[in-house]
């Protein structure tokens, strides 16, 4: 399973023509990135939120079956999921962005979400796990 993409925003500097404002100790302000821990706590919660989002014609979750491509978190604890199914014509295709979408905006500091799906490139069985080739008998 290849790792995801997690992107802070880049902090504001001079250079970057942002008003280079002073955050208070622990909590970043606008314009600055999230600090590493909180990054790192906030993409693992994520991540075991997605884990408790299920196709329901298989018996693995989304993140092990590898249908998460990225995810973004922003200086704002604003999630950007970039997401595909197994098939376009999945049967729960406009209802799983949904279930993507309520399961992370549980995760305690993230303040909205957004999943866009995307086919491309298209999922195929080399994304998934060996957790989830395990649940699935596929060795």
């Amino acid at each position: 399973m290849s790792e995801l993409e997690t992107q802070p925003w880049p902090e504001a500097t001079a250079e970057s023509g942002a008003k280079p404002d002073v955050p208070a100790e622990g909590a970043p302000a606008a314009g600055f990135a999230l600090p590493q821990e909180e990054l790192e706590r906030l993409t693992a919660d994520i991540v075991a939120a997605l884990k408790t989002v299920y196709d329901p014609e298989i018996p693995a979750d989304i993140y092990e079956l590898g249908l998460i491509y990225k995810i973004d978190i922003g200086e704002n604890r604003e999630v950007a999921i970039e997401m595909t199914l197994t098939a376009p014509g999945c049967p729960v295709a406009g209802e799983m962005p949904q279930w993507v979408e309520d399961a992370v905006n549980a995760v305690p500091g993230v303040s909205g979400t957004k999943v866009t799906l995307t086919f491309d490139p298209p999922w195929d069985q080399n994304r998934m796990s060996d957790e989830a080739r395990l649940a699935l008998n596929m060795f």
